[in-house]
């Protein structure tokens, strides 16, 4: 009887998976101390290192010979939920993610080899154990790396282009809760939650876990319009990673629930509920190792501006930025067990960027640097979720690049703030109407973040 009620509650609990790349909506841009110190606009008068190759694959390294970029940022993200019924604050419990970058580049002449490795995507949402919106998402993690290869090339006195091919590797976990209430008792039959039991009774974890590799590439052109005025544009295109046979396993939860005389399962009253769903995770039960497979799009990007040196020592620079998050309308999820396949609904939409950015070189080498940057949220209305409450956001920066011989320590800091927004804790049906689904936003999520970055940059 069972049997089928189980198979449902395992669909529901597969059917966030995919749900976890909307944490890529916060991408990372924080590669490079520079670049972020200069509030990302560094494409079109990028920083003087190797991190070139992700911001301009086309600008060319300043000097000959070879040159690296290494270093990391540490993002500590704070988020909360106020629910609207219960008043009560929710305070999420995601740990500081350390970001690496390493940037390798060679210039012979007119043309430059490098390497580039580095993280644009990835982020970690994560929950308490009495999160009510932990049967959405207890913790989504998603994490991508790409190996770019790359060439430039100076084909003028002011203009240079390049290119390389991306290389990207990416994992995703999902932990999730199963609701014991919105499970049938049988195929066509009630609930148990129609049959007494509270909403948000926790009956058991599913925690899936996938990874995946995928190919794109990443172009720019970088020219002088004046001695005084460049211009710098990047292309980094759709990466589409397919988790094909990712792992899903489950582990029992107690409720200590029993059930009721003249119950809808004919056992004696006092019979454990624990005992009753047992069975389902036991060998050749619904709730049992499965595979199942879906895929995860890394947006497009483009980004272009103009960058500035007619003031003494100084560089401005004004970029536009865009990301397609629009690519996100639908997601599949396919099981390779008893599940039954899904379509879900994200409806994302493009998001736009605003970065301005400030460097002035002192007379002793220093530089200090300030960046601004502001972006639109991808995320509509009615899926703004635990997996990531994602909203407006703006960046404010600072940072000092020091030199030391043949070496530099660049430093920054940066804080994300964000209006908040309200969001919902549970999932909406797949036929279920855009104003139906924002009707499911049951409180208000609050969310912003601190940044520490440090990389050492060597010529030789």
């Amino acid at each position: 009887m069972l049997h089928r009620a189980a198979r449902y509650t395992l669909a529901l609990a597969l059917l966030a998976l995919p749900a976890a790349l909307r944490a890529q909506a916060f991408g990372l841009n924080e590669i490079g101390s520079c670049a972020l110190a200069r509030g990302f606009a560094n494409t079109s008068s990028p920083c003087d290192d190797a991190s070139t190759i992700y911001w301009n694959p086309g600008a060319m390294p300043r000097r000959q010979g070879l040159s690296l970029y290494a270093g990391a940022a540490a993002i500590k993200i704070d988020g909360k939920f106020q629910q609207d019924t219960t008043g009560r604050t929710y305070n999420s419990e995601v740990p500081t993610a350390v970001v690496p970058h390493v940037f390798l580049n060679y210039r012979n002449g007119p043309a430059a080899f490098g390497l580039g490795v580095y993280v644009p995507y990835g982020l970690t949402s994560q929950w308490g154990d009495d999160f009510p919106g932990r049967f959405s998402a207890k913790k989504a993690a998603l994490q991508t790396i790409y190996f770019q290869p790359n060439l430039s090339y100076q084909v003028s006195d002011n203009w240079s282009l390049g290119g390389g091919l991306v290389i990207g590797y990416s994992k995703v976990e999902l932990i999730q809760g199963l609701d014991l209430s919105a499970t049938p008792t049988r195929a066509g039959g009630p609930t148990f939650g129609q049959l007494g039991i509270a909403k948000y009774t926790e009956f058991g974890r599913a925690t899936l876990k996938g990874s995946a590799t995928a190919t794109g590439f990443n172009l720019g052109v970088h020219g002088k319009l004046t001695p005084e005025l460049e211009l710098g544009v990047r292309f980094l295109s759709q990466v589409t990673f397919s988790y094909n046979r990712a792992d899903a396993t489950f582990v029992q939860l107690p409720t200590g629930l029993t059930l009721a005389a003249g119950n809808a399962f004919g056992v004696p009253g006092g019979t454990p509920v624990d005992a009753i769903l047992a069975g389902q995770f036991a060998t050749n039960g619904a709730l049992t190792p499965q595979k199942v497979s879906t895929a995860i799009r890394n947006p497009a990007q483009i980004q272009f501006g103009f960058g500035y040196s007619g003031i003494a020592n100084t560089t401005l620079s004004a970029e536009y930025s865009y990301v397609g998050w629009r690519s996100f309308n639908q997601l599949p999820v396919e099981f390779e067990g008893r599940a039954p396949s899904k379509i879900l609904r994200e409806d994302y939409n493009n998001t736009s960027g605003l970065r301005l950015g400030a460097e002035r070189r002192m007379m002793n080498g220093a530089s200090l640097r300030a960046g601004f940057a502001a972006n639109t949220s991808a995320a509509p209305a009615e899926t703004v979720t635990p997996l990531l409450p994602e909203q407006d956001r703006s960046l404010g920066s600072l940072g000092l690049g020091l030199p030391v011989g043949r070496y530099g320590l660049d430093l920054s800091y940066a804080h994300i703030f964000t209006p908040g927004r309200r969001g919902r804790l549970d999932e909406r049906a797949p036929s279920s109407s855009t104003a139906q689904a924002i009707a499911l936003n049951s409180g208000f999520y609050s969310l912003n973040a601190n940044i520490l970055s440090v990389s050492l940059k060597a010529a030789f």
